[in-house]
């Protein structure tokens, strides 16, 4: 219902202004003048005028906010923006519904909120050293009539701490099944983790436990490891997004113990009598094999003179057939032990050296397909001449008779066996 009276009107047109109403005295002078009825028209206009009036500034006047995501330990900013605004105060309050700021003026006493803006337009706010406690929802106020409110919601990010591996007790047997486990604490949302070995990505199983608002993680891993995995770094990271372009890492360097590999290298491919040869053998194993160990056909070298160790490699001088024979270099450790041959054969230098030239053998052979070619040609072609020289002869003869030279009687003889063989057709 409108207001009834004079004096109605002018409380409720305080009320709507905010101000005095000294502005609407010549209304008042007016209005005591008119009749009673005339008194209500003009009230009833008025309380439509300012119905209208709180309407249409009410629509104009919209606070804007926006939600914010800020890193744990890091600022948030909260911003309150109004288009339009005729004077009226802005306040910040938490989730708590304390006020933080109104306008420019400071209201809870925590130092890490500061002032940034503050205008008939805006009014932003800093939060430094945000905490898990601090996520919520915000309240952006604009004391119009009715208030205008905006909500921020603010999350935080809580930042996952440095990854540890457990579970390796090295160190660890070729074959041996290795279970390992990536933890990190404090993140929210929960964490990933990857895991590698060396530059390669293998898969784990994530085993997220939320704890209160962050989350502990936790995946583990089995390996089944051999001696290609010895000094093998095997690495966990935790990607977060709080962590941007640095994720977190922990490293577990493999220690597989393994029995030794044992190879024979030689210094020359033929040995010959009076040469000398170093035969070096390499033993590899974890824990590193002990001092080599050389033999010749099961037993100890024959001649220390000429067979000397040094170190891992045999030097036999001036080589002679006697040497010949299967020689072993033999290299333990703790988890074992094991052994490479290599089969010595001493050559004559004169026949070696005959087996450097050419091959006379087979140039012999081919020298031989060559001749046998040759004389098979002279044959076939011998007889070919051999033949058409005959036929040659005997029409020579034929045409003798009254024939001035030995082609006039090839022609009289060929002439004769043509005219021949037409008598014989005249004749059937």
């Amino acid at each position: 219902m409108p207001p009834s009276t004079l004096t109605e009107l002018r409380a409720e047109h305080v009320k709507f202004q905010g101000v005095t109403i000294t502005d609407n005295l010549s209304w008042t002078s007016h209005l005591d003048a008119m009749g009673k009825k005339a008194q209500q028209h003009c009230l009833i206009f008025l309380w439509s005028l300012r119905k209208f009036s709180m309407s249409t500034s009410s629509q104009a006047q919209s606070p804007l906010t926006q939600n914010v995501t800020a890193i744990q330990g890091g600022t948030a900013t909260l911003t309150c923006k109004v288009d339009q605004n005729d004077n009226t105060s802005l306040q910040w309050s938490n989730p708590a519904q304390q006020t933080l700021y109104f306008d420019d003026k400071k209201a809870l006493r925590d130092n890490r909120i500061e002032l940034v803006r503050s205008s008939w337009h805006e009014l932003s706010i800093n939060i430094s050293d945000v905490t898990l406690s601090d996520e919520g929802q915000y309240t952006c106020s604009l004391f119009t009539m009715p208030v205008k409110t905006a909500k921020a919601f603010l999350i935080v990010l809580g930042v996952p701490q440095t990854p540890v591996i457990s579970g390796f007790k090295g160190p660890v047997n070729e074959g041996d099944l290795v279970d390992l486990t990536c933890t990190t604490v404090g993140s929210k949302p929960a964490a990933n983790i990857r895991w590698f070995k060396g530059d390669k990505e293998i898969q784990g199983v994530k085993e997220p436990d939320s704890k209160g608002k962050t989350f502990t993680v936790r995946s583990t891993l089995g390996l089944q490891v051999d001696r290609n995995d010895d000094g093998v770094a095997v690495s966990c990271s935790v990607d977060h997004e709080s962590l941007r372009s640095s994720p977190q890492v922990a490293k577990q360097v493999l220690d597989i113990q393994y029995v030794p590999s044992v190879k024979i290298d030689f210094s020359r491919n033929f040995a010959r009598e009076g040469d000398e040869l170093r035969l070096e053998c390499r033993a590899t194993g974890n824990p590193t094999p002990e001092a080599v160990k050389w033999k010749k056909d099961g037993a100890e070298l024959p001649d220390p003179d000429r067979m000397v160790v040094e170190g891992n490699v045999l030097i036999i001088s001036a080589l002679n057939k006697t040497d010949n024979g299967t020689y072993y270099c033999e290299a333990a450790n703790t988890m074992g032990h094991n052994s490479a041959e290599y089969i010595l054969f001493v050559y004559d230098p004169s026949a070696l050296a005959g087996q450097s030239g050419p091959d006379h053998a087979v140039i012999g052979g081919v020298v031989a397909v060559v001749v046998f070619i040759t004389l098979c040609l002279v044959i076939v072609l011998g007889r070919y001449l051999a033949r058409h020289k005959g036929t040659y002869l005997t029409n020579e003869a034929k045409g003798a008779e009254d024939a001035p030279d030995a082609d006039t009687a090839i022609i009289n003889a060929e002439g004769s066996q043509a005219n021949a063989e037409d008598k014989k057709e005249y004749f059937i």
